[in-house]
């Protein structure tokens, strides 16, 4: 390297160190050691540099917050570990019992805890490797999200680089503040466009967007709460934050160490008054257990942590009228009654629907059209009513009458003896066309890019797609014709339509949209089956005894294929050249390792995690997260930590990398 590089490398590495220093003072600290002059100052030199030197940019410069260029959409990243949701307690009643489920299960023990705030915002996970950021993904449905680290980078309280070089996963939530809400919703307002309902949806609306420019200018920011670092465990919820901290990250400075359930009690009564002095929304306070050992002993539910418990703020209420009752038919032709209210403001938000469930529920609460009904949005999102206030009624509410018929197509609906709620029975029923083409088209279904509401709601105006299957049968000079598309965006989507055909089988199953199927569900089956048809013969019986599928979606698949409409549907589908093949990677026989369930923990020389799962995956083996009892083996690399211990504990078999590497040359 010649000196005059060496020099502008210095000073670049230099200037880097001092802006990323001052971005912590300014947006962590809120402690500015500089005036926003000298800091723009900073910014342009290292920006004059860089550009004199285009090959010393990497992705952690601070001039790379906001200068991405536009992606092309969200890649879907499986979670290392699963990020579960937490159960909710809603009253001091409630979080007593939760207490008493613990000191159950910990005898003779005492429970100190930490209390955060409940950040209403977007969960995010974030890995780091040698100390640089290199991918966020959201949380999606907790098992895969989306990657979305161009637009993350963009959070100035963010750091782009943090002083630990091993592998680091930090986790937390990105929110945006009441002062951007306000500002980003005053800008659409003047450009006539809709208004966001509150700043979650506001974040979760950002966060998704293409072009991290924009992303950049809704100033989003973001608490951690969660670090995993291989080989380094604090003992403490209370030491983690603290580490946390010490690498860099934004903690909620509200956060405290509670030694008993009466101070959890006492800092939950505290915000529950002060959470409107907050410049953040914020609906609950979690509670973790802070003994880490503990929280390990006490383990997971099917679907929440043991140790941890989301104790909800009351929910905000207001008071108006019902005026009507609509009746919504969904994608699988479900009938969902919703109440049409005068509008009314509830935590900042203009309330003016809110669903009624069910006929039951209605017929329950004994809600009437005209009444003056109590709504609450439950958990501070969802509107709904808690029921009606009958004292103030005049004599000329009247009774909700459920339909006969579908109000979308008009015909019959059926309601079955075990379920509360009715469907319409016709297969072609335009609304659960439309909802139905929406699904299918779906990321996480056939992917099909392009498809979405505006342009299913011409197809189906315009009469050219009566069927799924019709989608296949599309042109793209027909497409050109319809609003908002041209000749270009058509045949996009044709390419877009066109590639579809090749998805896997999964994917195509969980397009279909069968009841009670959802997408781990049809991955499961198109690992089972050989293709769409060997599906459609399975019997009940067969069908319960594969892992994930219970009586009620055993019985749910096998009414779907004995549907004549669904058949036909299928063959079409076929015809058009879908895909209906699974993409085993080995027949049965050759899956040695069927049954056996394995754990991956530490630094494998010759795979990457990812790789080695596949392997062990595509050899009919199960793959986890946890250590339990049924664990068969637990594969160690270097820098082992607690599964190891745990593996240990538990008798269960631990294997080396060169052990592994027998399994999969078998």
């Amino acid at each position: 390297m010649k000196d005059m590089d060496r020099s502008a490398a210095a000073a670049i590495d230099r200037l880097r160190k001092q802006i990323a220093y001052h971005e912590k003072k300014y947006y962590q600290d809120n402690d500015p050691q500089i005036s926003d002059a000298e800091f723009d100052a900073m910014m342009r030199d290292l920006r004059r540099l860089e550009e004199a030197h285009p090959e010393l940019i990497v992705p952690e410069s601070p001039t790379q917050r906001v200068g991405g260029q536009p992606v092309e959409g969200f890649p879907s990243v499986r979670h290392r570990t699963p990020m579960l949701s937490l159960d909710n307690v809603y009253s001091v009643e409630e979080f007593e019992e939760f207490e008493s489920r613990l000191l159950r299960l910990l005898p003779g023990r005492t429970i100190s805890y930490v209390a955060e705030l409940k950040i209403d915002g977007l969960s995010v996970s974030l890995l780091y490797r040698d100390g640089r950021l290199i991918q966020a993904v959201t949380r999606g449905d907790g098992i895969q999200g989306d990657d979305v680290t161009a637009n993350a980078r963009t959070i100035r309280t963010l750091p782009l680089t943090i002083p630990e070089r091993r592998e680091v996963e930090v986790r937390g939530e990105i929110y945006l503040p009441f002062a951007s809400f306000q500002e980003i919703n005053r800008a659409r307002e003047a450009r006539e466009e809709p208004l966001f309902a509150n700043p979650r949806n506001a974040a979760a609306g950002s966060i998704r967007l293409l072009d991290p420019r924009i992303v950049a200018a809704r100033r989003l920011d973001m608490f951690l709460y969660y670090l995993t670092i291989e080989g380094k465990e604090p003992a403490s919820q209370w030491e983690e934050l603290e580490l946390i901290g010490a690498l860099g990250f934004k903690t909620n400075p509200h956060s405290r160490r509670c030694p008993d359930a009466a101070a959890v009690i006492a800092f939950w009564r505290e915000w529950t008054d002060r959470r409107e002095t907050l410049d953040y929304d914020a609906d609950g306070v979690v509670i973790k257990v802070d003994d880490e050992e503990q929280r390990r002993e006490l383990g997971f539910t099917a679907k929440f942590p043991r140790g941890a418990v989301s104790f909800k703020f009351p929910a905000r209420q207001a008071a108006t009228r019902l005026r009507e009752i609509i009746v919504q038919v969904g994608r699988t032709g479900a009938l969902t009654p919703v109440a049409v209210l005068d509008p009314v403001k509830i935590s900042g938000t203009t309330v003016s629907r809110a669903t009624l469930h069910n006929e039951d529920e209605i017929r329950r609460k004994d809600i009437r059209i005209g009444d003056i009904v109590l709504v609450e949005r439950s958990g501070d999102v969802i509107p709904r009513i808690v029921g009606p206030m009958k004292e103030r009624r005049t004599g000329s509410e009247k009774e909700f009458v459920p339909p006969g018929r579908c109000p979308v197509c008009g015909s019959r609906v059926h309601r079955a003896e075990e379920e509360v709620v009715a469907r319409c029975e016709n297969p072609s029923c335009p609304a659960k066309l439309r909802e139905s083409l929406l699904h299918f088209a779906g990321r996480r279904a056939m992917n099909i890019e392009g498809l979405g509401e505006a342009l299913v709601d011409q197809l189906l105006e315009k009469n050219l797609v009566a069927s799924l299957p019709d989608l296949f049968a599309l042109r793209a000079e027909t497409l050109a014709a319809l609003e908002r598309m041209g000749p270009k965006s058509s045949q996009n989507l044709i390419e877009e339509i066109e590639k579809s055909k090749a998805n896997d089988l999964g994917r195509l199953i969980f397009a279909l949209g069968i009841r009670h199927v959802g997408e781990k569900t049809a991955r499961t089956l198109a690992e089972r089956y050989a293709d769409m048809d060997a599906l459609a013969a399975a019997s009940e019986e067969e069908l319960r005894l594969i892992e994930d599928v219970g009586p009620v979606v055993a019985e749910s698949l096998v009414f779907f294929f004995r549907q004549p409409e669904n058949l036909d549907l299928l063959k079409k589908l076929r015809a058009a050249g879908v895909n209906v093949r699974s993409e085993r990677k080995a027949p049965a026989g050759d899956r040695p390792l069927t049954g056996k369930t394995f754990v991956l923990t530490g630094t494998l020389k010759g795979y990457t995690r990812e790789e080695a799962r596949a392997a062990l995956e595509a050899r009919g083996a199960a793959v986890t997260d946890s250590i339990s009892k049924k664990t068969t083996y637990l594969i160690a690399g270097a820098e082992a930590g607690s599964k190891l211990e745990k593996a240990r504990k538990l008798g269960v078999p631990v294997l080396t990398e060169k052990e592994l590497d027998a399994f999969l040359r078998d």
